[in-house]
């Protein structure tokens, strides 16, 4: 079951909803998680014993890491305890790391399908666990509020990923009522919106390129197939992320944010500051400030770039395309470095030089995405040669692309608006007046006729 489904937005919603605000505060958590158990169990029983299980033990080690001796005289102490508490947490990042690594082994290899959500909720557990034994948080003594933490279904199976700290104060007392309901569905409203009127419809294009076969496309279609799968995989992506916010309102939750407007940014690693943030933000964390950051030097600083890049694009997945894709980010990160510390950047500051980065942006990511979006690293290979028209084609159609552009056009218009902070700004100054809330509701409606009338399109992260 996916947030765009008439069973969840007609069935699941609304009666969770109305269980969990006529039960006492104190069995919130208890609601929380059980509803979150069902909706996890419509989209992917056979997991459900796995990700029980993952929460039970991850549970156990971070309740049994000790608290830090503080008296004098207690050195020994100390020292077996902090001894006891690296051992629990080395055990974890093993434990958790080699079950998600062998998951997405067997499903790179054909062999099991990939858990639901256990990229983002290893993720989310881990980073618990680590925070625990910093210090930075204290360990969660309910097994109730833990498993409500990591199993809430607005980020459960694609997140965002949200740090204990973020929650903390909610789990044990928030706000439930007529105001957080309201705001809440006014976000995701905008979310679905975003999947259903922009990301399925512009996708269908992506899907006529595939369907037509690479070898037959004109090099104009292969990139406008390109620039709709990048459009299809933002509003898709940031579709959820709005609805995974909106829900949180709904339930008296403030979760991150996780997109910022990544299309309006000049240089590809300004572009992943603002492109799924909060994973970023678990990298940069996790992996690059312990790795030593930029503090260690140029050399280092650009292979510990190296190291977060090829996590990250293990943590997508274990096909060759994905090594490709974190590759090729790698690159042009570290080439814009070198322009930066040339000042060779600075030219592109001034007067009517100031829109070749965002051409050049707006160049190099589809090309990336492509990377992302075709796993047979053989059929990559023929769609960037007719992308650079390195290859031949096999009778193609030369008007192809302006087929396409007739029967697409508004919704590249559409979507280029769209990933402007315009829209925002226009549902912040008119989302609490009566017009912009009949509007929203006229939207909502929409949505739903959309969805009955064409079907459900799974989000694309649910594959991770």
């Amino acid at each position: 079951m996916i947030f765009s489904s008439i069973e969840f937005l007609l069935f699941f919603l609304p009666l969770f909803l109305l269980v969990y605000g006529s039960i006492p505060l104190k069995m919130r958590n208890t609601a929380l998680f059980i509803g979150s158990l069902i909706f996890y169990a419509m989209g992917e029983w056979r997991f459900l014993p796995l990700l029980l299980a993952s929460v039970a033990v991850n549970f156990l080690l971070g309740r049994s890491m000790a608290l830090p001796v503080k008296q004098r005289g207690a050195r020994r102490e100390r020292l077996r305890s902090a001894r006891r508490n690296k051992l629990l947490l080395t055990a974890a990042v093993l434990g958790n790391i080699g079950l998600l690594a062998l998951a997405k082994w067997r499903s790179a290899s054909g062999s099991a399908a990939l858990p639901l959500g256990i990229s983002f909720y290893t993720f989310q557990m881990l980073s618990y666990l680590i925070d625990v034994y910093r210090g930075e948080q204290k360990k969660e003594n309910s097994f109730v509020r833990f498993a409500a933490y990591i199993t809430m279904f607005p980020q459960l199976v694609s997140g965002p990923i949200v740090s204990y700290g973020e929650v903390r104060r909610e789990l044990r007392c928030r706000r439930f009522n007529a105001g957080t309901l309201q705001e809440g569905l006014k976000v995701f409203t905008m979310g679905l919106a975003a999947k259903v009127m922009l990301a399925d419809r512009i996708g269908l294009l992506w899907n006529e390129v595939e369907v037509t076969g690479f070898e037959c496309i004109s090099t104009p279609l292969a990139w406008l197939g390109a620039l709709a799968f990048s459009l299809k995989i933002y509003f898709d992506f940031y579709g959820y992320s709005l609805m995974a916010v909106g829900l949180g309102r709904m339930l008296g939750f403030e979760l991150p944010e996780n997109f910022k407007d990544p299309y309006m940014a000049v240089t590809v690693r300004d572009f992943y500051r603002r492109w799924h943030i909060t994973l970023g933000r678990w990298f940069c964390k996790y992996v690059y400030i312990p790795l030593g950051g930029n503090r260690r030097g140029e050399f280092r600083t650009v292979c510990n770039l190296l190291a977060v890049w090829l996590l990250t694009a293990l943590w997508h997945g274990g096909s060759g395309n994905f090594l490709i894709w974190g590759l090729m980010i790698w690159l042009l990160i570290t080439l814009e470095r070198q322009c930066e510390a040339r000042k060779l950047d600075r030219l592109f500051r001034r007067g009517v030089f100031r829109a070749i980065p965002h051409f050049y942006l707006w160049a190099v990511i589809p090309v990336t995405w492509m990377c992302f979006a075709i796993t047979d690293v053989s059929q990559l290979q023929l769609y960037l040669g007719r992308m650079f028209g390195a290859v031949e084609g096999i009778r193609v159609n030369a008007a192809d692309w302006k087929n396409a552009l007739e029967t697409y056009w508004y919704l590249f218009g559409a979507g280029f608006i769209a990933c402007t902070p315009a829209i925002a700004r226009i549902f912040r100054r008119w989302k609490d007046s009566p017009v912009g809330m009949i509007l929203l509701a006229v939207l909502f409606w929409a949505c739903v006729w959309r969805l009955q009338a064409a079907g459900q399109n799974p989000f694309l992260y649910i594959n991770f």
